[in-house]
């Protein structure tokens, strides 16, 4: 018998909405399965602990939820609720920093050719993976704070050896298990981060002779998923082209109701939609669950069950094929509650 201990971490706007479609469809899993047992705990987290507290990541908070076997997050931050630097509140990003969560990994793929606004395309075309570096590149100096009154501002994006070689070998892996194409996403003709970025690149892939690679430019990269998505399996990349690239690509499957993540380091998990608290939606029943219901799949994959993960994948896809089978964001008029319902009904 597998006792899974899931830490929850709703956070705000429509991510308490979110998160509790995802553990219905786990619920169900749980339900279907002999040897299954979920265990979840919430707690409190983003900008309206912050408001709460003082604090939108109490350490006892993130103490507590490291002794769990994963953590599945709903969003956080408020458009109104920001540091003196003006910044978002973002605990999402500093749990990555704090737990190691080096590799951001964003699958997209298509799972109904009406969903994408591109001509041509039917599901199953568009079928890759992107990983993004987590843990520095522009993102290193985000907490720092500037001078209202300075004539200008510096970032300065790291890219440490350590950093880019074990998010390089977690991306070869990765392709490994895939098509055995490894596309490294960089601006080395500009810059010289990115140019040590894509040497670094270049001595790992000699430890992986079967893995197909190219090299691209971050604005060629763009304008590739745009018009020829399909040449995509795997992506790696520095943190700031990453975490603009994956909206790119999650707007071509349909939007970021549609887009998973996950958050993965040597010990930890955190998996949680790509999407954003949507303050101007919560409490209204119109979220899309999918993004979550696909993070939690990812969830079990981490965690040693595959065959569940597949199983919810296969749950969405399934219940997709029915035009009526929709949220707003994508063309329907299905509520979150009816839209996981689905789902659990396909499983």
């Amino acid at each position: 018998m597998s006792h899974l201990r899931i830490a929850l971490l709703p956070g705000d706007g429509i991510g308490p909405e979110v998160t509790a479609a995802a553990v219905e469809v786990l619920q169900a899993i749980e339900a279907l399965s002999d040897d299954l047992v979920f265990a979840f705990k919430t707690f409190s987290v983003g900008a309206g602990e912050y408001l709460r507290s003082g604090d939108p990541l109490p350490p006892d908070t993130l103490a507590m939820a490291r002794e769990y076997d994963a953590i599945l997050l709903g969003a956080m931050g408020l458009p109104d609720v920001r540091w003196p630097n003006g910044t978002e509140m973002a605990p999402q990003v500093d749990i990555r920093e704090q737990l190691d969560l080096y590799q951001g990994i964003r699958p997209v793929q298509l799972y109904e050719e009406s969903l994408t606004p591109l001509k041509g395309k039917a599901a199953g075309q568009i079928d890759f993976v992107l990983f993004r570096e987590n843990t520095e590149g522009l993102f290193w100096e985000r907490t720092a704070g500037h001078d209202p009154s300075a004539d200008a501002v510096e970032n300065a994006m790291r890219i440490s050896r350590h950093g880019a070689d074990r998010i390089f070998h977690a991306a070869f892996r990765a392709a490994e298990q895939r098509r055995r194409k490894l596309t490294l996403v960089d601006k080395a003709n500009v810059l010289p981060a990115m140019a040590f970025f894509r040497e670094v690149f270049d001595t790992v892939a000699a430890e992986y002779p079967k893995v197909e690679t190219e090299r691209v430019y971050v604005d060629a990269a763009a304008l590739f998923l745009v018009r020829e998505p399909e040449r995509f399996d795997v992506l790696v990349t520095e943190n700031m082209f990453g975490d603009i690239l994956s909206d790119l690509a999650a707007g071509i499957v349909g939007g970021m109701g549609m887009a998973p993540s996950a958050d993965i380091g040597d010990k930890y998990g955190v998996f949680q939609p790509a999407h954003g608290t949507a303050p101007d939606i919560a409490g209204k029943g119109k979220a899309n669950p999918v993004a979550t219901i696909l993070s939690a799949a990812m969830m079990l994959d981490w965690l040693g069950l595959p065959e569940y993960g597949s199983a919810i994948r296969d749950a969405v896809e399934n219940a997709l094929q029915n035009p009526a089978c929709r949220t707003a964001d994508i063309g329907g008029n299905l509520r979150c509650a009816e839209m996981t319902a689905a789902v659990v009904r396909q499983l």
